[in-house]
């Protein structure tokens, strides 16, 4: 389905933002010098739109839960619906596809010095419960039980879209890790997002 034309090189920024707020999809830049119209098609995995949004599932009692259909589209078929999940920085579980858990690899962990005590502790405790599994035709990941304990997961599930990984809550954890915030989002927002 086509979405629209776009000339290049660059759109104003007043025109990028209506775009964006009409949940456009906008093309790639090829050359700041490029002056071609390009065809965008509303094809996700194509243009690498990333994971976003929130849901709330049940994890069954093998330790079963589904990827929402709203994440899974956007699971690159170099992926092979295969996962790999591991230990947040806070507690919860990170879920990555597994072209984009080797590109961090590659591009991250690969870099990080193993004779620094800190990058060789952080290796370790990030790579000591990751653990791979593929969808079922369920489209259900098996999470290893050792995650579970570790994110305090009982029988809901949060599961969050965080823009190249998915990331599982235990709903009153997450609801409790945003209100212990010190700084509103306002406050957060305006600091972090400086142009």
């Amino acid at each position: 389905m086509l979405l629209l034309y776009i000339i290049r090189p660059l759109l104003p920024a007043f025109w990028a933002k209506i775009l964006k707020k009409n949940f456009l999809t906008l093309a790639k830049i090829l050359s700041y010098f490029d002056l071609q119209w390009e065809i965008v098609w509303k094809n996700p995995k194509k243009w690498g739109m990333m994971f976003i949004g929130s849901f709330t599932y049940s994890i069954d009692s093998k330790g079963r839960v589904s990827i929402p259909a709203k994440l899974r589209k956007y699971v690159k078929p170099e992926a092979n619906d295969t996962f790999v999940m591991t230990r947040g920085v806070e507690k919860c579980i990170v879920v990555y596809p597994l072209d984009q858990w080797k590109e961090l690899m590659d591009t991250k962990l690969a870099n990080l010095n193993e004779f620094n005590k800190k990058e060789a502790m952080f290796i370790r405790a990030f790579l000591q419960r990751a653990s791979e599994d593929t969808l079922d035709s369920q489209s259900r990941l098996l999470i290893p039980q050792n995650l579970i304990e570790y994110a305090g997961i009982e029988k809901e599930v949060f599961i969050l879209g965080a823009i190249k990984k998915i990331e599982i809550w235990n709903p009153v954890i997450y609801d409790n890790y945003l209100n212990s915030q010190p700084e509103s989002f306002e406050e957060i927002a305006e600091e972090v997002m400086k142009l």
